[in-house]
């Protein structure tokens, strides 16, 4: 079974960044994506990279998110700029085999732990 290691949370204020690291044991998987869970709400997709592929952003954070993988070091990346307090939540790195979107965590079979990031106002 893969397992993904997430790091790079913690707290900012409103207009921050923070870059959040997600490293795997696998290597050339098809996709790895970040989802995120805010108290009291569903998760919901942020980011998906297909692998040698385009990135797909939720709506919610184009513009402020970027997303990346580094294929030498197994590695995904989230660097989050422009943070708001609809930001925080706990997020989650994924990897799947099969699919790779941001609207379902359906089909994702790989998760990391999750990562704490918090966003005051």
């Amino acid at each position: 079974e893969e397992q993904l290691v997430e790091s790079g949370g913690g707290s900012v204020q409103t207009g921050g960044s923070l870059r959040l690291n997600c490293t795997t044991t696998a290597t050339s998987l098809y996709c790895m994506a970040w989802f995120r869970q805010a108290p009291g709400k569903e998760r919901e997709g942020v980011a998906s990279i297909v692998l040698g592929g385009r990135t797909v952003y939720a709506d919610s954070v184009k513009g402020r998110f970027t997303a990346s993988r580094d294929y030498t070091k197994n590695t995904l990346y989230l660097q989050m700029n422009g943070l708001s307090p609809e930001d925080t939540g706990m997020y989650y790195c994924a990897a799947s085999s099969t699919v790779c979107r941001v609207h379902s965590s359906a089909g994702f079979p790989y998760w990391g732990q999750g990562t704490q990031v918090t966003v005051s106002s």
